[in-house]
């Protein structure tokens, strides 16, 4: 039975032996910010998967998954104490065309709780309808909440900022998408859940004092080196806007450089935090493509791999525009995004050097680091397995010398050889007399063995709706340490079946 009250003398479930105790943090800003939404049950639930491993990282103890409350309150059936569910309003530019108000409508806040890795905010993604469902279900379905369960992962496993994945919980209650499909519910973490398009929100409705009043809670909340300097509200803002266009720099040149594809970069699913939010028809490259796009919802290609850079920027630019009339100049809100400008090239290049194993900047990287992607464009060839390799082969030149067999698995790899060995003649000099073995191994660090593959996830998700859940468990374990060998998961790096590249993922997913 659903709690309708917040009774906060009841006993709770336990975070390292002591009960949970919610806090509302930004929630605490109230109405026209949050609504109080309570989730709606789903019926009998199950577990899908429990991430006890990010549950100590939060100081959950066995106890927590142990108490049948926890499979309640994870599923939308019951309210913990002390909790009280809230959804967001926001808006957004969606496909590049503003979209008015949006809101959380799938979407449910619990609070926040103080834990070893700070504040966490916990959010139901499915658990029903909210006043911004926009006559939809307000549900997940078991397909689309795998996918941002293990992906959400993936990337922390990658060591690129993301919002995290707690819990999957299901029930047999039917939803209609393309077909009839089964309700989930996932457990999402992060400090906060706060968008672009909140910002844009009030700004689009013209409440300057909602727009400051949440530009000052997140500032103080989030970003306490901009608050310890107590500026005055429009330079704090134009501080905080260049910090966010810093940490959204940095954050494309890492889905880059992994190639990582979100599929849906709306303002509304960008974070003022800096960290991926929304997985749904993302897709780790397979074949090296700078056009591949894929969300076969975006018939325009607008949010195609290569555009990813210059779509943040353009989301950049609308969150100016939002919060600009609390600075009252252009200027500086235009020199705060063009940070952007700058940071971006530098953390790509930065991070390309790091793929390549090369310890020092140097005047010629760009036109090695160009031509080799024009190679694997050309070529189509496999973006994850390349640079693997590439690794394996420096770590091997440091154990057998100047042989062909260090270089024939990466060489294995193209079509067209004299290309490619003129690459590599380039590349080898470029390492001039650095240690290779010590590259070799910072390179395995950084070119992960295994992503999350559309094909992966696809496998777990069918072997998902037969009542196996057994790949799932088995997936979250292995991204979480995605630059390990792992070898008795080695098929699950190699290359895609043919039957992958017939996968369609949309909007819906």
């Amino acid at each position: 039975m659903l709690e309708t009250s917040f009774d906060t003398n009841k006993p709770s479930a336990h975070l390292v032996g002591k009960p949970l105790t919610w806090s509302c943090g930004l929630h605490s800003l109230g109405e026209p910010f949050f609504t109080p939404t309570l989730p709606t049950p789903m019926g009998d639930a199950h577990w899908v998967s429990q991430n006890r491993a990010f549950g100590q990282e939060l100081g959950l103890d066995d106890a927590f998954w142990d108490d049948p409350m926890s499979l309640l309150a994870l599923s939308g059936n019951a309210v913990w104490p002390g909790s009280q569910p809230v959804a967001s309003v926001y808006s957004g530019h969606q496909f590049g065309v503003w979209a008015g108000q949006l809101g959380d409508g799938r979407a449910v806040s619990l609070g926040e709780l103080d834990t070893p890795i700070g504040r966490q905010d916990w959010q139901l993604k499915g658990a029903g309808p909210t006043p911004y469902s926009r006559r939809g279900d307000g549900r997940a379905v078991l397909r689309s909440s795998i996918r941002e369960y293990l992906c959400s992962e993936a990337m922390h496993g990658l060591g690129i900022p993301t919002t995290r994945a707690l819990a999957l919980c299901a029930s047999k209650l039917p939803v209609w998408r393309e077909t009839v499909e089964t309700a989930a519910v996932l457990t999402r973490v992060a400090p906060c859940f706060i968008r672009f398009g909140h910002f844009e929100h009030f700004a689009s409705v013209g409440d300057s004092d909602s727009l400051q009043r949440l530009v000052h809670g997140v500032i103080a909340q989030f970003f306490p080196d901009i608050a310890l300097q107590q500026l005055p509200l429009e330079q704090a803002t134009v501080v905080w806007l260049k910090t966010v266009s810093q940490r959204t720099a940095e954050l494309m040149a890492q889905w880059q450089t992994v190639g990582f594809c979100h599929g849906v970069m709306n303002t509304d699913n960008m974070s003022a935090l800096g960290l991926t939010l929304d997985y749904g028809p993302f897709q780790f490259l397979d074949a090296y493509d700078p056009e591949h796009i894929c969300n076969h919802s975006d018939h325009q290609g607008r949010y195609a791999y290569q555009r990813q850079p210059q779509v943040a920027f353009w989301n950049l630019f609308c969150l100016g525009q939002a919060v600009a009339t609390l600075v009252g100049e252009t200027e500086p809100v235009l020199q705060a995004l063009n940070v952007y400008k700058t940071a971006y090239p530098h953390a790509l290049q930065a991070r390309w050097r790091q793929k390549l194993g090369l310890s020092a900047a140097h005047g010629a990287d760009a036109e090695l680091i160009d031509s080799v992607l024009h190679l694997l464009s050309d070529g189509a060839v496999d973006f994850t397995i390349f640079w693997r390799r590439l690794s394996q082969s420096v770590a091997a030149s440091a154990e057998m010398g100047p042989v062909e067999t260090a270089w024939t698995p990466v060489r294995d790899l193209f079509l067209d050889q004299r290309a490619w060995l003129d690459w590599e003649r380039r590349y080898i000099h470029r390492l001039g007399t650095q240690d290779l073995g010590t590259t070799g191994a910072a390179m395995l660090h950084v070119n992960p063995k295994y992503v999350l593959r559309n094909h992966l996830g696809e496998t777990a998700i069918q072997q998902a709706q037969l009542g196996d859940f057994s790949q799932v468990d088995n997936l979250l374990a292995l991204l979480r340490h995605p630059f390990d060998e792992h070898p008795e998961s080695a098929h699950l790096a190699g290359f895609p079946p043919d039957w992958a590249s017939s996968i369609a993922i949309s909007c819906s997913s």
